[in-house]
């Protein structure tokens, strides 16, 4: 089937602004850059009355390779890590919880949020994947998508701050050269059959976000058990995103529009007040336990998974920290 010349040149016209947009996002050292492009230029088209569409075959697709790409961290070093500290994790982990539920409590008490929508745009975690889980579990993934990369521009703002001031300026953020088109190993092709069965297997299924958590537990296993090292390139990577970024983009309308702007105050006001709670946990970690605030602040910071890599002062040896803040997990590498 060949696509007629209107829709071609629509599709042409979005993926160039999409790669403008990333470009500038991720010039700018913002999070999610990849993703928030197509998002931000999926909601422009759609809102001035584009009628493409992300064909449903690969939004399933990018679910399943963000779920191996969960996989990829989920390594056997960081379980040990977690259950050498499990009382300190599962507090983070409650805590965190309870305040994001107070948070989505108060913010559909006191806007026009549906109560799916409030509650999954306010859950603390891995943006991405709470806006596929989401969908299938009847909220509003338009709204919950904008909730979640608020949230995770906030935090990742907050937490920048944090680690400056805390480090006296001193500290430099070391951001890794991105290699787009690495050579291809024959590990790459084994990952996509894993992806695809497991996605095939959890669409089969049918139950919630099956197509992206059984790639990532059948990521997880075969690489816990060195059967398999995933492979999974930053081009790949980039399509998953603009995938997800034009699927939720794509969908808005003046509507939903118009809505997000009249319930931006109140969620403006949740994330802030999110992020000062688990400031104040933070802090309180600090007063039992012999933890910087930095180090404590960085666990328990509600954003999605942010690494953070910075260098000690000149008189200490040079040594990266690395966090994957998320509500299940607090684990500094050195």
């Amino acid at each position: 089937m060949v696509m007629s010349p209107g829709p071609l040149l629509s599709w042409l016209k979005l993926l160039t602004l999409s790669a403008a947009l990333s470009f500038v996002l991720f010039w700018l050292h913002l999070p999610a850059a990849l993703l928030l492009g197509p998002m931000i230029a999926g909601i422009t088209f759609s809102l001035r009355g584009t009628t493409i569409s992300v064909p449903r075959p690969f939004f399933i697709a990018a679910q399943a390779i963000i779920g191996c790409m969960i996989a990829q961290t989920l390594t056997p070093s960081i379980f040990g890590v977690l259950l050498g500290h499990w009382p300190l994790v599962l507090f983070i982990l409650f805590a965190t919880l309870a305040f994001s539920a107070l948070a989505g409590w108060l913010l559909v008490r006191y806007s026009s949020l549906p109560g799916a929508t409030g509650a999954w745009g306010s859950s603390p975690g891995g943006a991405s994947a709470m806006v596929v889980m989401a969908q299938d579990y009847g909220a509003d993934v338009r709204l919950v998508a904008l909730m979640q990369y608020l949230r995770v521009l906030f935090v990742a703002g907050a937490a920048a701050l944090v680690v400056r001031f805390a480090s006296g300026g001193e500290a430099q953020e070391m951001n890794q050269q991105i290699v787009w088109f690495p050579a291809i190993s024959g590990q790459l092709p084994l990952t996509l059959l894993l992806t695809a069965a497991a996605g095939w297997l959890g669409l089969r299924m049918r139950f919630p976000s099956g197509v992206m958590l059984l790639p990532m537990l059948a990521g997880a296993l075969v690489q816990g058990e060195g059967w398999l090292m995933l492979e999974l390139p930053e081009w790949l990577l980039a399509l998953a995103y603009a995938a997800i970024g034009w699927s939720v983009g794509l969908k808005f309308n003046r509507e939903i529009f118009l809505l997000a702007l009249k319930t931006l105050p109140q969620i403006l006001a949740s994330i802030i007040g999110l992020i000062l709670l688990c400031s104040l946990m933070a802090f309180g970690l600090t007063q039992v336990l012999p933890l910087d605030f930095m180090t404590a602040y960085l666990a328990t910071s509600p954003g999605a998974w942010i690494r953070w890599r910075l260098l000690r002062r000149e008189r200490e040896p040079t040594c990266r920290l690395s966090w994957r803040c998320r509500p299940c997990a607090c684990s500094p590498s050195y």
